[in-house]
């Protein structure tokens, strides 16, 4: 039996993949998590049924989301992540030497450990680097409670429909 996975993206358009393996499904507190292996894209992290990253073109985004951000600053040495729990922007964001701390705010830990198993080198820089600092947290109360502490903001979070 073949398997497809299409996420509807607007009343006329989606995408549709074949799906190779179901590697991992975990319905958390926050939303459900699957990580599907594709022939065409790799390993795919879906949550609530929205395709987040995979393998093959997570760069495009990882990079972009981190680079034209901290580059438009002078000085980014303190830079806070909301969301971003595959460690894309993190890994990206630590490439920068003028970074001194980069801290991950991501509401839900499942897709931390998820991606630190199914995507090492999108999470890599998620454990044993001294300049970064995961937290289990909810990101918005996080920006009330440090106002002023980051040079750089980045909103890494899900579709609106998410946590």
């Amino acid at each position: 039996m073949e398997l497809w996975y299409t996420e509807k993206q607007t009343e006329n358009h989606g995408i549709t993949t074949k799906i190779s393996e179901t590697l991992y499904t975990e319905q958390t507190e926050f939303q459900k998590i699957d990580i599907i292996n594709t022939n065409q894209f790799g390993r795919m992290l879906v949550l609530d049924g929205m395709v987040m990253t995979t393998d093959v073109d997570e760069f495009v985004y990882h990079e972009m989301i981190s680079h034209v951000a901290l580059n438009t600053h002078p000085n980014p040495k303190k830079v806070l992540v909301v969301g971003g729990g595959d460690g894309g922007a993190i890994r990206e964001i630590v490439k920068h030497p003028s970074v001194e701390k980069a801290v991950l705010a991501e509401i839900d830990g499942g897709v931390i450990e998820s991606c630190k198993k199914f995507f090492p080198a999108i999470a890599s820089a998620l454990t044993g680097n001294p300049r970064v600092d995961v937290q289990v947290i909810d990101g918005v109360k996080h920006i009330h409670d440090h106002k002023g502490e980051y040079d750089v903001i980045m909103v890494d979070s899900t579709e609106p429909v998410g946590p």
